[in-house]
This record gives structure tokens, C-alpha cells and sequence, in this order.
């Protein structure tokens, strides 16, 4: 197992030199347009990182939370697992952070354990995602996706916590 990467660094050198290709000008190459691209999303990256920290900082986040509570309460999301909801679309280390919190102190065979893991493996940063990818291709006029990718990560939500209850996975 510890040999797969230097074997797989061997093989893409020995092909490119048995086709006669410029190995180390390429990887020039394309070291360049890594950075290039990383120049670019970079700002985005830090807008989202930072409005999640103000989100916490402000009580943002708490009043989110109060807000959508009588519809959680209903579905039957445990309110322990209710900031990860709100942080997950927006950061993925803020997500883990917060499934670790959530596991450190409810276990992870907890039914609120299973339902935060099922949360963070159903539902995707959204906004981070959209901010890098829309960065890179430059599309402007964006906003069918957002409530589209938002009901994909409710929909992951809901269903996980209502499988989790239902079948005790």
C-alpha cells in the first residue's frame, strides 16, 4: 500500500519520457495555472470563512436557529444538531468542527451522533462550492441555483433525520 504513490509517480514519468514529453516545462506549466486558479478563488474562500465567523460572533446564528425551530421541532432535527444545519452550507471545516463538538459530547451511536453524521455526509458546503465555482467560470447570473442546491441539502436534512428515526439505523 505505501508503495502506490511512488509507483504511480513512476509510471507518469516513465510514459512521458517514452513519449518523448517535456516532464518538468509541463509541470512548470501547469504549477502556473494552479496558482493562477488559486489567485482567483482565494477572495471568495476568505468572503465565506469570514461570514461564518461573523454569523457566530453576532448571534446571527442563534436567531437563525429560534427562527426555524418550530419547523425542526416538528420534523423532529434535534436542536443539539441545529448548528451544524445552519453551518454546513457555508463552511466545511466550521461543519466538522461542529460534528466533532456534537460527537465529543453525545457519542457517536447517539441518535444526535447518527443524525449530525448523516447530515454532514447528505449535504454539501453549498456556498463555498458555489463561490469557487462560480468564481472560476465567471457566471454571473446565478440565482436559480442557489435555492435549487438549498433544497438539496433540506432535502438530505430531512430525510436522514426521518430515516434515522424511523429505522434506528
Amino acid at each position: 500500500m505505501q508503495y502506490i504513490i511512488p509507483a504511480l509517480i513512476f509510471a507518469v514519468l516513465t510514459a512521458a519520457m517514452l513519449k518523448k514529453q517535456p516532464v518538468y516545462e509541463q509541470f512548470i506549466g501547469g504549477a502556473e495555472d494552479g496558482l493562477k486558479m488559486l489567485a482567483r478563488i482565494i477572495p471568495p474562500i476568505i468572503a465565506v470563512i469570514t461570514a461564518v465567523y461573523m454569523m457566530r460572533a453576532s448571534g446571527l446564528l442563534a436567531w437563525l436557529l429560534g427562527l426555524i425551530s418550530p419547523a425542526t421541532d416538528f420534523i423532529g432535527i434535534p436542536p443539539e444538531v441545529m448548528p451544524l444545519v445552519i453551518i454546513r452550507p457555508l463552511s466545511g471545516s466550521g461543519a466538522v468542527g461542529v460534528l466533532s463538538d456534537i460527537l465529543n459530547r453525545y457519542g457517536a451511536d447517539s441518535d444526535i451522533g447518527k443524525i449530525a453524521s448523516v447530515i454532514c455526509g447528505s449535504t454539501e458546503t453549498t456556498f463555498y462550492c458555489l463561490c469557487v465555482y462560480f468564481s472560476m467560470t465567471r457566471v454571473k447570473n446565478n440565482l436559480k441555483v442557489i435555492p435549487c442546491a438549498l433544497l438539496g441539502d433540506i432535502t438530505g436534512i430531512v430525510v436522514g433525520t426521518l430515516l434515522i428515526k424511523l429505522f434506528n439505523f
